[in-house]
């Protein structure tokens, strides 16, 4: 189950289980032949068991109230009158809502406490985090040296991954969107090195620069969500991966990707200044009206803040700002008529997050209440793949390579000759649009 419990202030998800959701079954080509495979993401990219404080229990916040360490208490306290306008700021914003992630955080964690998570308990064992070198970045730019698309040339922009014998050497990942119409993963080979990727999913790889094919790919979305690199000084110190300024996230298409009313979903840091960029200047360029505010707390298996709540210098949380595309003027006779989707305000997401850097939580069940059942998804900026979701970024395949996952073969000739009836059957549907959520296995989430 991916979405472990909800209620009216959010959801607590477990990410690892909506993960391996899209990889019950898998199917790799060797010598000629198909075999079948299980695959599962490893879970010690999901074990986070300590906090980075010393942790009080209190009864009335669920064990989240956090001592400060010893040398974080021999700091001395920076004057209000030292602070630059930016700390202010953020020392404003944080005022506003900590009672809205605290409240929130509590509730969540005590019922899905109460439902046997969060004990602490794990089964990973020591074993180190995959840590492949990518050279995906590296590629994008050399793909630059390539003829850019013509605008007016919207032929040969989609590829198929599934060959009768497997063989994916024939692929031009750079500059067509490649998509995987079976109702299986496949483990594949691009690049020289091996890669899962999910049913029905579809993506693009290329920077900024090359969007053009997911333009052409002559589609629009019901959901988009991004997470931008956003530009900040302990990126530029870390160089641990590029940045783009936030006036160049104007040039992203969005109205040309995004449907009448498709919901936009955006990750943004905590700095003041990155939020009023989204709210009051990128969304109002595309088009887009503002409609909620959410955040996605971060907790160890344990169930306590990874930092303390009121650390000045990084937060437990992060925040998502969610808008809806208005290509109309509001109540104007030639705007159609589409079913209204309110979006709750102020909700809170709470999950163990990846140890694995830049590794967000799929979005897909949480925002599944506000779009169409057969909503068609797009992530931009994306470092891995979702079943039944179009990708897009210059590290769109980073987290889908093999060694991030645990691969079992399917030896059982009964599981085999099942897989394949189910094949057989479903093979109509295998030419289904790529870009839709998929349903929902988990149980139907608890409600206060």
């Amino acid at each position: 189950m991916s979405v472990v419990f909800a209620n009216t202030r959010g959801c607590f998800l477990d990410p690892r289980s909506l993960i391996e959701r899209g990889y019950s079954r898998c199917i790799r080509w060797g010598d000629d032949r198909k075999s079948h495979m299980k695959c599962c993401f490893k879970r010690q990219c999901f074990e986070t068991t300590k906090s980075h404080y010393s942790v009080t229990e209190d009864a009335g916040n669920a064990g989240l109230v956090q001592k400060t360490d010893l040398k974080t208490a021999k700091k001395r306290k920076r004057k209000h009158t030292d602070l630059n306008q930016g700390e202010i700021d953020s020392l404003a914003l944080h005022a506003k809502i900590r009672s809205i992630i605290l409240e929130g955080t509590s509730s969540l964690v005590d019922n899905v406490r109460s439902c046997g998570y969060l004990n602490g308990v794990t089964d990973g064992g020591r074993e180190p985090l995959p840590s492949p070198e990518s050279k995906l970045v590296s590629l994008c730019e050399m793909a630059k040296e390539l003829p850019l698309m013509d605008d007016s040339v919207q032929e040969d922009c989609v590829q198929f991954l599934h060959a009768e014998d497997g063989r994916t050497s024939h692929l031009d990942l750079f500059s067509r969107v490649t998509e995987n119409r079976l109702d299986q993963a496949m483990l594949v080979t691009l690049m020289g090195e091996e890669y899962i990727i999910p049913p029905h999913s579809a993506f693009l790889l290329s920077d900024f620069t090359r969007i053009q094919p997911l333009v052409h790919y002559g589609r629009t979305f019901d959901l988009i969500v991004m997470d931008p690199p956003w530009e900040n000084k302990s990126v530029k110190r870390s160089r641990r991966y590029g940045f783009l300024p936030s006036s160049q996230l104007k040039k992203l298409p969005i109205p040309l990707l995004a449907s009448p009313n498709c919901l936009v979903v955006t990750w943004v840091t905590n700095r003041p200044s990155h939020l009023r960029y989204v709210r009051e200047e990128l969304y109002p360029h595309w088009g887009v009206e503002v409609v909620a505010q959410w955040f996605w707390v971060k907790v160890t298996s344990s169930g306590h803040f990874v930092f303390p709540l009121d650390s000045h210098h990084k937060k437990p949380y992060e925040v998502l700002i969610l808008g809806r595309y208005c290509p109309y003027a509001k109540n104007s006779p030639s705007s159609p008529e589409i079913p209204e989707m309110p979006v709750e305000d102020q909700r809170v997401i709470v999950s163990v997050p990846s140890a694995l850097h830049s590794h967000k939580p799929s979005l897909s069940e949480a925002l599944k209440p506000y779009v169409a059942a057969e909503a068609k998804c797009l992530e931009l900026f994306a470092r891995n793949l979702h079943p039944g979701w179009t990708s897009w970024g210059n590290e769109v395949l980073k987290f889908q390579h093999a060694s991030y996952f645990t691969l079992t073969p399917a030896d059982d000739p009964v599981d085999v000759r099942e897989e394949k009836a189910t094949e057989e059957e479903e093979a109509p549907a295998a030419l289904g649009s790529p870009g839709q959520l998929s349903p929902s296995c988990c149980r139907p989430p608890t409600v206060e």
